[in-house]
Parts: C-alpha cells; structure tokens; sequence
C-alpha cells in the first residue's frame, strides 16, 4: 500500500459566480435551521411525528435510496414461506445495491451526528430535473461540502489523479462527485445572490483500505472513519451572516429541484426499511450486501439521533 487517506491535502474547490442573481434578503434564521436537518443539539429531541414542513430539513438519510428499494421490493416477487424457511436472499439483484447503498448513507449519517451544532446537514436532496439526489450537502463555518457515500465494505480503493478503482475495477465516482460539487455550487450561488464555494468529497465506507498514489485535483477521499476529524480540522471561512443566507436557500427544494416532488413519508420508509433489515438478518458475507451498522435504523434517522 503506497499510503492510507489520512492526511488529505487541501480541497480544490469549485466556485461560481452569478453576477446578474438578486440579492437574497435572508429571512430570520430559527434554531431549527442549524439542527434540526443537522446531527447536533435539536435534531436530538425532534419527535418522529412532526408535521413535515416541505422544507429539504425534513428528509432523512438514504431516503432516495430506500425509496427506490421499497418500490423494487414491490416489483419483485415475494420469497415463498419455504425460502423463508430455509434463509433465502430476500434481496434480489435489482434489490441488493439499493439496500447496500441505503446502508452506506445511514453509516455516514451516524458519523456526521457528532458533528457541533453549527453545522447543518442535508440528506438526500433532490437535485436537477430527474430522480438523482446528493447524499449529503453540509453546511458550517468551514464551508460548504457535498458528500457522495460508496459503500465498498472490505474493498481496497486505489487513487491516481483522475483514476479511481474498487478492487481493481475503474469507477467514475470522481468526475461524478466533481459534478455533483460543481452545480451545488452554481444553484446555491444562484438562490443566495453570493458565490458559493463548494468543495466534494467522496467517501467509502469501512473500506479494506484507500491507496492514493496521486490525490484528485478537487475531490478529497476518504474513509467513514477518516471523515469526522478531517471536517474538524478545516479552518472556518464563512461567517455567522454567511452561514444563515446559504442555509435559509439550501433548505428550499427549489433551490435544487426543477420541479419538487411532495414530501414522502420518511417514517414509513423507515419502517419499511427496518422490517427489510430483518429480512436480511444483518447479513455479512464479505460485503455482498454491506454491512449493517449495529443499531437499529430507527435510531440512525432522521428523529433520533445519537
């Protein structure tokens, strides 16, 4: 291994500017803009049975994604009592990578819980005219950041500039994440009548281990466990002033969606999803599925943080 992720160098950021945008004359900025969405302080107490606001700070982690795996599940046809009987796969190949990626999301949201209460976290944000979402879009003093998970349980990552594999297989993950940074930056811009820097970074979770041999020029990799110190490590570059006007416009599905979609029902999406997870059984086989994290999902979303 040449080296492990663990001292990244300094993100190349994407930056856009929108000079004929409006000024946004940023609303009061309540307390739940900094934690209800986020991992810390209110996000904590807020009850499950909350009237959705319509507002991004309402979806939960991996919600895209366990929406598309619950509409898969649907389509498929259900698992006979014998094969429950005797532990057939209740996960399909069309099933298998939603719920894989659904876990991933749910690990790197138990790690951006313990960041402070002057971040605010996105899950799951619609984005464009489709059905494609950002992971997680994080918002403090250090920045702005959008987060694409890869849950790659047990696999060696190799990094060389432009090229990234997962045991031995090319991905385009980074001209994706760079993608991903490039338009948050341009429709936060574009809503909060100021330039936005937004820095990508792409992270695996609970890799077998990440080997770079040349770091991207503006995406930083990193592991789950490597994320947490290394956002509080960066150095603040936004004001309290700042933060507000780019949180009261990140908050907004039209900020991001063409058209938004009604809010879906986070909490039967989690139920759903628990009752798949035992399903499976909290199955290991070498990553075929992703690892589950110990807890149960219902304390890793949205209204029970820990």
């Amino acid at each position: 291994m040449c080296c492990l992720y663990s001292r990244p160098a300094p993100l190349g950021s994407v930056l856009c500017t929108n000079d004929n945008a409006k000024a946004h004359d940023p609303r009061p900025f309540p307390d739940w803009y900094r934690s209800a969405s986020g991992p810390a302080g209110g996000s904590r107490q807020r009850s499950r049975h909350r009237v959705q606001s319509g507002l991004l700070t309402d979806r939960v982690p991996g919600q895209a994604v366990m929406a598309e795996l619950l509409a898969v599940r649907e389509r498929d046809a259900p698992r006979s009592r014998l094969g429950r009987v005797f532990g057939l796969d209740p996960l399909t190949a069309d099933s298998r990578p939603w719920y894989t990626g659904a876990v991933g999301e749910l690990a790197v949201a138990r790690v951006l819980a313990r960041l402070g209460p002057e971040w605010t976290v996105l899950h799951a944000v619609p984005v464009g005219a489709g059905t494609s979402d950002i992971d997680h879009v994080l918002i403090g003093p250090a920045g702005v950041y959008t987060v694409n998970t890869k849950n790659h349980s047990n696999q060696r990552i190799w990094v060389a500039g432009r090229t990234l594999m997962v045991a031995g297989t090319r991905q385009r993950y980074l001209p994706n994440a760079m993608h991903e940074a490039a338009r948050a930056a341009k429709l936060l811009s574009a809503a909060a009548g100021l330039a936005v820097e937004v820095t990508g970074v792409l992270v695996f979770v609970e890799p077998k281990g990440i080997t770079v041999r040349e770091r991207p020029e503006s995406i930083t990799v990193l592991s789950d466990g490597q994320l947490l110190r290394w956002l509080n490590r960066r150095r603040p570059v936004l004001t309290p002033e700042q933060i507000a006007r780019i949180v009261a416009v990140a908050a907004l599905p039209g900020t991001w969606h063409r058209q938004p979609a009604a809010p879906g029902d986070a909490i039967a999406l989690q139920r759903g999803f628990a009752a798949l997870r035992t399903e499976v059984g909290g199955l290991d086989d070498g990553g075929r599925h992703g690892r589950l994290p110990s807890r149960p999902v219902s304390s890793l979303l949205f209204s029970n943080f820990r």
